[in-house]
């Protein structure tokens, strides 16, 4: 390569109000990649600059500003706003497993969790495991789930600024979630997602029965919905955002133009070449490029920080 244009870019994240990307340190990153074309997105928060190829160099770098809190994303310089937001929900969106608040307020737990944990690891079948668990939740009420939502459930910061901006941009949004209906519709229409899709928890005469109505929306189900979703929209894959945690969301994390592991177990993030471990999701924002569509100035943070103690 030659001159100015660059095969790739570079994003340094950190926490908003943090002030740990200081110019003295992005100027020594910058300088230590041997970048180009250095930006800031998102006032103190975002910077990028291209670089021309890749070096092993950059993952003890990467590992550097891990233990800083600051997260760095490498991928292809190209023009990186998608059309497409497709997120889960549990551990991404909120900062809960729904299912494991539901099931301890039910009284059963320890047990629930347990299986969980090992799901989202990747050591379980995801249809098998979401089975055995919700048939430890038969015969609990299901108006409880109105008080696992005002009493457990709390949003993962920047997740109504992510839906917002993109959907402003003109991106349409979809939450897909391996956990319930019960859950993801309020939490959904709360965030401002254009639609979701979860599974269907059976209950009768107010109470669950122990079933989840089939199919069971898992791996598979969240790529085919991000394929059905690009053919209705005219798009490509190239043109999706995908955000998740877990075991099950690492099909639509590889196809999606790009694939972001927020805040993951750590069978995803090894996957995954896009991994925010320290940021909120509104840093997605300058991974996508929609900051530079939308730029994000401190009044208008002002009002984001209003927006996200609603």
């Amino acid at each position: 390569m030659s001159g100015s244009y660059s095969m790739y870019n570079v994003i340094l994240l950190c926490t908003s109000g943090s002030e740990t990307l200081s110019q003295k340190l992005v100027n020594s990153v910058y300088s230590s990649m041997d970048g180009q074309n250095l930006s800031w997105l998102c006032d103190d928060e975002a910077v990028c600059f291209d670089v021309e190829k890749k070096s092993t160099a950059h993952y003890e770098i990467w590992s550097q500003l891990q233990r800083i809190k600051i997260d760095m994303v490498f991928q292809k310089k190209e023009n990186h706003f998608k059309s497409l937001l497709l997120a889960d929900m549990d551990s991404t969106m909120i900062e809960q497993e729904c299912i494991d608040e539901l099931a301890d307020m039910c009284g059963v737990g320890s047990e629930v969790k347990k299986i969980t944990t090992r799901t989202m690891n990747g050591e379980l079948g995801f249809h098998d495991a979401l089975n055995e668990r919700v048939s430890l939740l038969a015969q609990c009420p299901s108006s409880i789930v109105e008080q696992v939502l005002e009493k457990r459930i709390t949003f993962r910061p920047g997740g109504k600024t992510l839906v917002s901006t993109m959907k402003a941009n003109g991106a349409y949004t979809a939450l897909v979630s391996g956990g319930f209906t019960s859950f993801s519709i309020p939490i959904g229409t709360n965030l401002g997602f254009d639609e979701q899709h979860a599974n269907i928890l059976v209950e009768e005469n107010g109470v669950f029965t122990g079933k989840v109505a089939e199919p069971i929306l898992g791996k598979n189900e969240k790529v085919n919905q991000l394929n059905r979703l690009v053919k209705e929209r005219g798009l490509m894959h190239s043109d999706v955002l995908a955000v998740g945690d877990g075991a099950n969301d690492l099909g639509m994390l590889a196809i999606a133009g790009i694939g972001v592991a927020m805040h993951a177990k750590p069978i995803v993030a090894e996957k995954c070449d896009i991994v925010i471990n320290h940021c909120d999701l509104s840093s997605l924002l300058s991974v996508s490029n929609t900051h530079l569509r939308a730029h994000e100035t401190k009044a208008n943070l002002v009002c984001r920080l209003l927006l996200e103690k609603k």
